[in-house]
């Protein structure tokens, strides 16, 4: 059992620039389930779930709501299947410190899992594709719950379920977005928001994390544990 858990955002946080073919993998779903052309444009997709996404693109091609929720499970499924097929090896794209940091987290044998608004499929292949495979015991993805408060709930139970942390664990959040801070808020635990990705100034520091960094090379790993 570990006395830590340490949850990691994906885009922003543990990578950057990756978002091309997720993009397109996102738009390329909606052609091959509704045989319609739509696109992200004009949606705030920075801290979102990928079904999330899809969904506002699929109602502002007015596809009805319930329709959209019916077929989500093929949205998910096509847009896995297409990011699989074309995502290239992504090298130099990692936030800095990242590497560095993991390293030291595998050395004192904390728990690292993900919670990420991707898809399973997709988050994994990414993080295989930047260097980062393995690193990570678990994660919970955008396609198992509805927020991502929901999702760290997830990734905290079966930390717990499976034995992997101690009964009175330190819990921590890690990300660049307001959804990551709130999600780290609404199940308790401690949230350290970065600066690494596209949230405009302000915005991190109106939500109140625990913490605030600059990036990751700045997380003194003493606030990791009780």
């Amino acid at each position: 059992m570990s006395p830590e858990l340490v949850l990691f955002d994906i885009d922003g946080t543990l990578v950057r620039k990756t978002g091309l073919w997720h993009r397109q993998a996102i738009c390329e779903a909606v052609r091959v389930v509704f045989g319609i052309t739509a696109t992200t444009e004009g949606i705030p997709v920075h801290g979102m779930l990928d079904p999330d996404i899809l969904t506002l693109m699929l109602l502002a091609a007015n596809v009805e709501e319930a329709e959209i929720t019916a077929r989500m499970p093929a949205l998910v499924a096509a847009a896995e299947d297409y990011y699989l097929s074309v995502t290239p090896e992504l090298p130099d794209c990692h936030c800095p410190g990242v590497p560095a940091l993991l390293d030291s987290l595998a050395e004192r044998g904390t728990v690292v899992g993900l919670v990420t608004g991707n898809v399973t499929r997709i988050g994994w292949r990414k993080l295989e594709r930047a260097g980062l495979g393995g690193r990570f015991r678990f994660g919970a993805f955008g396609e198992m719950a509805a927020t991502r408060g929901g999702l760290a709930k997830l990734a905290i139970a079966r930390a717990r379920q499976e034995g992997w942390i101690e009964p009175d664990a330190k819990i921590s959040l890690i990300g660049d977005a307001p959804q990551d801070i709130r999600a780290a808020q609404e199940n308790g635990i401690q949230s350290i928001a970065v600066r690494t990705g596209v949230t405009p100034e302000g915005h991190l520091e109106a939500c109140q994390p625990d913490f605030l960094l600059p990036d990751l090379t700045h997380l003194d790993l003493a606030i990791l544990r009780r």
